[in-house]
C-alpha cells in the first residue's frame, strides 16, 4: 500500500480518490468537491489517498490541523473511508495510523473525528483503534443563501 497526501490540482483528487470517498460522501460532484477543496485548502483542508499495490485507490481521508481552546491543536478527521471492496484487508488500521504519525509530527494533542450514529460498522473499527466517544455532536442544518 502507498499512502498519499494530494495536493489542489492533482487529477488523482477527481480520478482516484473522489470514487472511493463518494462512498462515504455521494452527494458530492467533481465540481462540488474542487470546490469545497479550493475553499477549504487554505483553511488547512487535506485529503490523503491510499493506493494498493495495483495502484487502484482503496482508501481516503480528508483532515485538518486545528487549534482551539478545548484541545489546544488536534488533528481532525473530516472523511476517512475505504473502498467497500477492500474494508477488512488493513487499509483504514493503515490510514488512520498514517494520520496519528501527521498529528504527532505537528505537535497534535490528539486526533479525533465524527461518525454518523448509523454507521456501526465504522464504530466498531474505531473502538477496535482505541479511538474513545468522548462527545456528543450536535448539528443544526441551515438553508443556503441562494445569492
Amino acid at each position: 500500500m502507498k499512502i498519499t497526501d494530494l495536493e489542489p490540482g492533482d487529477p488523482r483528487l477527481a480520478t482516484d480518490l473522489l470514487l472511493v470517498l463518494r462512498e462515504l460522501r455521494p452527494h458530492l460532484t467533481e465540481d462540488l468537491f474542487r470546490e469545497v477543496y479550493d475553499k477549504g485548502y487554505p483553511q488547512g483542508l487535506r485529503f490523503t489517498a491510499v493506493h494498493d499495490g495495483d495502484g487502484a485507490c482503496v482508501g481516503a481521508a480528508g483532515w485538518r490541523i486545528v487549534d482551539n481552546t478545548s484541545q489546544i491543536r488536534k488533528l481532525y478527521v473530516d472523511d476517512l473511508v475505504t473502498a467497500e471492496h477492500a474494508r477488512s484487508t488493513g487499509v483504514g488500521r493503515r490510514l488512520l495510523g498514517y494520520l496519528e504519525q501527521r498529528a504527532r509530527e505537528a505537535g497534535c494533542l490528539d486526533l479525533s473525528l465524527d461518525s454518523g450514529t448509523q454507521r456501526t460498522d465504522a464504530h466498531r473499527f474505531y473502538l477496535r483503534e482505541r479511538l474513545d466517544i468522548v462527545a456528543f455532536s450536535f448539528s443544526k442544518p441551515l438553508a443556503r443563501n441562494s445569492d
